[in-house]
């Protein structure tokens, strides 16, 4: 992965309208991004779908980009978000076909972390549904790794505030996972 200085300097670099520079920094994000994309999704196939999205939103949004908290926390925002659309778009294909997905997935047939994927992306579709201030606390910290403190600098408030989101969101994620559906 990047070491802080040459992250600092290709993010700078690209801002300031370097093509290569951001060439580098999106080749060198790739495989974070692909990471970050495939702790949502279940299939390969489905994470790099939205980690091109990802990059692809990186590169369009990195001017806007303001150095307000780690910029790995700013490229885990947006992986997430792309591994989120592409689950909901891959759900609304599935209805949209009539497809029948199984309630009860047989373990024969999926594998242990797959169906995990599956039942954490249900979890955060519901919190997002009924609490949509909780999601991005928790998907900074607890899928994207960051410390409280940057989830606090990311989102612009306190860190009381931040860890109560995500003591409430772990709360909802843990009786939905855990079989409250």
């Amino acid at each position: 992965m990047l070491e802080d200085s040459e992250l600092t300097q290709l993010v700078a670099a690209a801002q300031a309208g370097d093509r290569a520079s951001l060439e580098h920094l999106l080749t060198r994000l790739r495989p974070t991004v692909v990471r970050r994309c495939s702790r949502f999704l279940p299939h390969h196939a489905d994470a790099e779908e939205a980690a091109q999205d990802a990059l692809l939103s990186i590169s369009t949004h990195l001017p806007e980009y303001s150095g307000r908290g780690p910029f790995l926390g700013w490229v885990t925002v947006i992986a997430s978000n792309a591994a989120r659309s592409t689950y909901r778009s891959m759900s609304r294909r599935a209805e949209d076909s009539h497809a029948v997905l199984p309630e009860n997935r047989d373990p024969r047939t999926t594998s242990v972390i797959a169906g995990t994927r599956l039942d954490l992306m249900e979890a955060l579709v519901a919190l997002e549904r009924q609490h949509p201030a909780l999601v991005e606390s928790f998907v900074l910290r607890d899928l994207g790794d960051l410390t409280y403190a940057q989830v606090a600098e990311m989102l612009d408030a306190p860190l009381g505030t931040v860890k109560d989101r995500i003591h409430q969101a772990r709360r909802f994620m843990r009786d939905r996972l855990d079989g409250g559906f």
